[in-house]
């Protein structure tokens, strides 16, 4: 591979590292989740994220910001005093959820395997 070739395809790999790793923080499949379906008001979503895992103001907008920047959720501001906003899922947000969603069903079903193999590799590693 040529280095033009490698500088092309390591890009690329940054890319994919970059979203991949919405699947892997704390909050980025969360707050997609809730936002799912109609739009929703900032403090709208935060209080269903927080029905059962706290999040701070600063790290859902934090979060939002990313999102929206990986072009997954849109931001609207309405022109009204106090300021309106209301974000949703892009046609790639929603495609990134289903995947998602396909993703954690097939951890959950497969989880006694994992468990399973956790066990052993602590068992050999003990052993050794």
């Amino acid at each position: 591979m040529s280095s033009t070739n490698r500088a092309s395809s390591d890009d690329e790999f940054i890319v994919v590292r970059e979203i991949l790793s919405r699947l892997g923080d704390k909050w980025s499949v969360r707050v997609i989740h809730e936002a799912a379906g109609e739009p929703i008001r900032f403090t709208d979503l935060k209080r269903k994220i927080e029905r059962s895992t706290p999040i701070s103001s600063r790290v859902l907008t934090r979060t939002l910001k990313q999102l929206e920047r990986d072009g997954l959720v849109t931001r609207r501001v309405y022109p009204v005093v106090p300021p309106r906003v209301e974000y949703r899922l892009t046609e790639l947000g929603q495609q990134f959820l289903h995947h998602a969603q396909e993703i954690m069903g097939w951890t959950m079903e497969h989880q006694t395997a994992f468990e399973t193999a956790r066990r052993e590799f602590e068992a050999q590693t003990t052993e050794q």
